[in-house]
């Protein structure tokens, strides 16, 4: 990794800094943030991208408990201005990222009472700004409780936005994006992350990244009733007045960064890596973890062909584990119902033990047979039995030869239940075990922290297709352009009974998806999971059009492009893994055509495979043409459909 930091502290007198702004920019001049305090002291700033100003004058600061607020009658201390420019590793939409920011730290002081401080920590980058507050110790605060936060983002214009109204704090983060406009957004609507807004030649998108010891951010209409987004912390189920229990004390705090991310358009956000780049970086080795995909045995129902008795047993287990060696998958889960007493989904049920397996199952002799097909299994726990004995169960599992385990229906994100994610993945890192949390909040960043937390669900996905007619393609390319923006979306893809919205049915034992086999196909690249379901059935997918594709797709990736996106309408990616390039292309219920230039390509020829919609849904056609970087393809995609294509450097 290199690092290039230089730091420049200016002290100056208070009423002369208040009186202008400061301007902060980004290392190529597209983002401009301005930041100052206006005459009755309050913390503000505003937002320009490529000259435009996209946030108009924002209140800044933090808000206690008892109504006590430190965000007015303050004035700047000083100034201290730095940039950096690093590099990281990551696991997902890229392998490699540059981090390069510039940063500029404004120290706040009442002019009067307590003269209290506030430090605020603003970042510029070429495709986002992030800002946080800290708090310095200072022993006339250390009787203040945060209760939430003076944070605005005020729109100049009535922007066109698509946002999650989740409607309560407890929830697992499962549901549509739906379109709203800036003037429709209410004080009492409560918008999970992401939400995003266009405007003419601009996208964006408000999120949050290094979340620890503190209440999940969540954004509503403005109090005000005027145009914008303000903050909303998630409460502590133990005292909901209040959303961070510690006293500020003499040690101080800080908040998680408050991002922006920026894009002429709404598919350029796809390639963003800011989350990640705003969260604390891993410490120690992580080269253990494997990115990879899964068959699983929960989704697609209870019959397998040469299986007597399909259920929780060492000839069902078995038979997807031979499934999975044989099309190449690197793990297989094994989910609810696996030890003593579980299988009650969201319940606990009484005399549940995760430290045994029932005796239908031979869990140790399950990870030898699956040694012998390298195969890696993991084990779906309830959050409740590891919060109680994850000191005994995570070694276990490791012991035991466990690969990874799916942690589900924690369904909160206040201040106690941050600290039960992290404290998990720090132990499951210490057990060299990887991690897939369901029930979660969205992403904060957290993969970067901790690279063996390897996908997560906080995602309305195909599950719902068991008892619901709402996954339908409209919504599936939003997500690839709202939720999936934030980072690892298990999605649990696959579905390969394929139908047109008239003909689908829901079905809770053998479900159907009302997608095209091509967008089916397309998932796999749209959507971004480093671990990524291959959830139907091993009777569907044995001989089936296009599983050819999905048993070679990567499931982590070198690089990504966007090539082409509308929020409702359509996406399309582009992703690079080693020398190969693959594209995902996704369109809602009209079926259209998209062009895909290859100018990404490098020089010389490349094969390219594609795969396109046919005369079903079922149905998918394979072509092979020869392609170079000043070409063109053009994707044919049905109603509800999709295309997916593999470019192969050419001998």
């Amino acid at each position: 990794m290199k690092s290039i930091c230089f730091a420049l502290a200016m002290l100056v007198g208070a009423p002369a800094v208040a009186a202008e702004p400061l301007d902060l920019a980004s290392p190529g001049g597209a983002v401009t943030a301005h930041i100052s305090a206006n005459e009755g002291g309050q913390p503000a700033y505003s937002l320009s991208y490529r000259g435009r100003t996209l946030i108009g004058r924002s209140a800044l600061g933090l808000a206690f408990e008892r109504y006590r607020t430190l965000s007015s009658g303050m004035a700047v201390e000083s100034v201290t201005h730095s940039s950096g420019d690093d590099s990281y590793a990551l696991i997902g939409r890229r392998s490699s990222v540059r981090d390069r920011y510039n940063e500029m730290v404004v120290s706040f002081a009442e002019t009067g009472g307590e003269k209290r401080r506030l430090e605020i920590v603003f970042r510029a980058y070429e495709d986002g700004f992030a800002f946080r507050y800290r708090v310095p110790a200072q022993p006339n605060s250390r009787h203040l409780r945060l209760a939430g936060e003076v944070t605005e983002f005020t729109f100049p214009a009535d922007y066109r936005c698509q946002a999650l109204n989740i409607g309560r704090y407890t929830s697992s983060h499962e549901g549509e994006f739906d379109p709203v406009l800036a003037s429709a957004m209410r004080n009492h609507n409560l918008f999970d992350l992401p939400v995003v807004c266009e405007t003419a030649g601009a996208a964006m998108a408000f999120a949050e990244s290094d979340l620890v010891n503190y209440g999940a951010l969540y954004l509503s209409g403005r109090e005000t009733g005027e145009l914008g987004l303000q903050a909303k912390l998630s409460p502590r189920p133990d005292d909901p007045a209040i959303a961070v229990s510690a006293w500020v004390g003499e040690e101080g705090f800080q908040s998680p960064w408050r991002v922006v991310l920026l894009g002429d358009g709404v598919a350029k956000l796809a390639e963003s890596t800011l989350i990640t780049s705003l969260a604390a970086p891993a410490e120690g080795d992580f080269s253990w973890v494997r990115p990879g995909k899964y068959a699983w045995d929960w989704w697609n129902g209870p019959t397998l062909k040469g299986v007597k008795q399909a259920g929780m047993n060492d000839e069902t287990l078995k038979a997807f584990i031979d499934f999975a060696g044989e099309s190449g998958l690197e793990y297989m889960l094994i989910d609810d119902g696996w030890y003593s007493n579980s299988g009650g989904g969201a319940t606990v049920l009484p005399g549940a033990n995760n430290l045994a397996w029932v005796p239908e199952i031979d869990l140790p002799g399950l990870v030898r047979y699956a040694e012998t097909r390298k195969v890696g299994l993991w084990l779906w726990v309830h959050w409740k039995m590891l919060d109680a004995n994850m000191d005994q169960a995570l070694p276990l599992y490791a012991k035991l030869g466990i690969m990874g385990i799916k942690v589900d229906f924690m369904d909160r994100d206040d201040q106690q239940m941050i600290g039960f994610y992290h404290r998990l993945l720090k132990t499951a890192a210490a057990n060299r075990l990887m991690v897939d949390l369901h029930g979660a909040y969205p992403p904060r960043g957290l993969v970067r922290t901790f690279p063996n937390f390897v996908t997560q669900e906080g995602v309305f996905g195909a599950e719902y297709n068991k008892w619901t007619r709402r996954v339908t393609a409209r919504h599936n390319v939003n997500l690839a352009l709202t939720r999936n923006l934030l980072g690892p979306m298990d999605y649990t893809p696959g579905g390969f009974r394929n139908a047109t919205p008239a003909d689908f049915v829901p079905e809770a034992q053998t479900p159907m998806v009302q997608t095209t086999r091509g967008q089916a196909l397309a998932m796999y690249v749209v959507f971004e999971s480093p671990f990524q379901g291959v959830s139907d059935s091993p009777d569907n997918y044995r001989g089936a059009a296009g599983f050819e594709f999905v048993k070679g797709v990567p499931a982590a990736w070198d690089e990504t492009r966007a090539v082409s996106g509308a929020l409702g309408e359509h996406v399309v990616l582009a992703r690079r893994k080693g020398g190969d390039w693959y594209v995902g292309a996704m369109t809602n219920e009209a079926g259209r055509a998209v062009k895909v230039p290859l100018s990404f390509l490098g020089p010389g020829r490349y094969s390219a495979e594609v795969w396109q919609d046919g005369a079903r849904a079922t149905d998918v056609v394979r072509t092979v043409r020869e392609v170079g970087a000043k070409d063109v393809l053009t994707l044919k995609l049905a109603p509800s459909g999709g295309a997916a294509v593999k470019l192969t450097p050419a001998p």
